[in-house]
């Protein structure tokens, strides 16, 4: 027996598929998104402050914040911007747009700083108008 594989069918032809596959692309893309949310909450960037503890509660609220930080060399940043104490009010209330009763300001000030340096320069925030002013501390370890 003896098959004749001269005649070919048109309908047994195979057709080749132009489109492309992004299957792959879209795994791959799914893996680093979740790799990317779970190691982002863990990077902590920024000025390096050694917080003291406290037990206190927490404090909320959807009002402007902004961070006033002083590192244990006694140098004051505004979020990673290092400032003067003479010229920090000004600064703030430039950032602030004069909606000082609204905002917040967060002062992390180092455990290892004497305690004038942290009441200077709460003193010159307050000088300048600002109601809330907040000492931020760390949560004891349990």
């Amino acid at each position: 027996m003896v098959f004749n594989n001269s005649r070919r069918n048109t309908s047994q032809r195979r057709v080749l598929m132009s489109d492309m596959n992004v299957t792959p692309m879209i795994d791959v893309m799914l893996v680093l998104l979740v790799i990317f949310m779970i190691t982002a909450p863990l990077l902590n960037v920024g000025i390096q402050v050694n917080l003291p503890s406290a037990h206190a509660p927490n404090i909320s609220g959807s009002e402007a914040s902004i961070e006033v930080l002083i590192n244990e060399a006694g140098a004051v940043f505004i979020g990673e911007v290092q400032v003067d104490v003479q010229t920090l009010p000004d600064k703030l209330q430039a950032i602030t747009h004069e909606s000082l009763a609204n905002t917040k300001i967060f002062v992390k000030g180092d455990k290892t700083l004497p305690y004038g340096t942290i009441m200077e320069v709460m003193g010159h925030i307050s000088k300048s108008g600002f109601k809330k002013v907040v000492l931020v501390t760390e949560l004891p370890k349990k």
